[in-house]
């Protein structure tokens, strides 16, 4: 529609969605931080431990106006109206208002310390319905950039341990092709967990992921 304020049908757009997204990503971590100062006991459970991010931060008044989340809707287990992926967490914007298609995906998963080298633990399944299903565009990409979650439930040196999803990339899910693994991040201040990787899906189009890793071990209870 002439007049359109869509961002995307600009050069450049790509860069404008990643800043927007890392700042949304940025406000996600302070929500994490919250969740760690207020000690939060956590069930070992990847739904409910998303639920009590969503429910209990992301999504309350009270957070959203001290941490200025107000420009961004977030909702779980949504159906896509194009693929037939479920999203954890839709990230609604003001250009969703505008173009339906145009918002942001967040998927969650655990991790564990458990055969992190092997291609039943979690870590493949961080790959194989985690970053798989952006490439395989199960999840749709609209801004070619979405981001997952990872919530470390146990002991587990987070640093080594995308070391060890970058070898299975490498070497047990070619299928998922990689153009760059997951490589350290650094616009988030005073939180060193976070990431990025980016890959080619199966229209050889490519994408971005951002990967906040939660060390939550200390919340889970035994």
């Amino acid at each position: 529609m002439l007049g359109s304020l869509d961002a995307s049908n600009f050069s450049g757009s790509i860069p404008f969605y990643e800043k927007q997204f890392e700042e949304i990503l940025s406000k996600i971590t302070l929500c994490y931080q919250l969740m760690k100062a207020d000690k939060v006991s956590l069930e070992n459970d990847e739904n409910q431990i998303r639920d009590v991010l969503l429910k209990n931060y992301l999504k309350n008044d009270q957070v959203r106006k001290d941490i200025n989340l107000l420009p961004w809707h977030f909702e779980r287990e949504v159906q896509e109206d194009h693929s037939i992926g479920r999203t954890d967490i839709k990230v609604i914007s003001q250009n969703t208002f505008e173009k339906q298609e145009a918002y942001y995906i967040l998927e969650c998963k655990r991790l564990d310390n458990k055969n992190t080298n092997g291609t039943s633990g979690l870590n493949a399944e961080y790959i194989k319905n985690g970053i798989g299903r952006f490439t395989s565009k199960r999840y749709s990409s609209y801004h070619r950039v979405n981001g997952m979650i990872g919530f470390v439930v146990n002991d587990l040196e987070i640093h080594s341990n995308t070391k060890n999803i970058n070898s299975l990339l490498l070497n047990s899910f070619q299928s998922v092709k990689t153009n760059q693994g997951i490589t350290r991040s650094h616009f988030i201040d005073n939180f060193e967990y976070h990431y990025h990787s980016t890959h080619t899906d199966k229209d050889n189009d490519e994408l971005k992921i951002y990967h906040l890793m939660f060390d939550l071990n200390e919340n889970i209870q035994r």
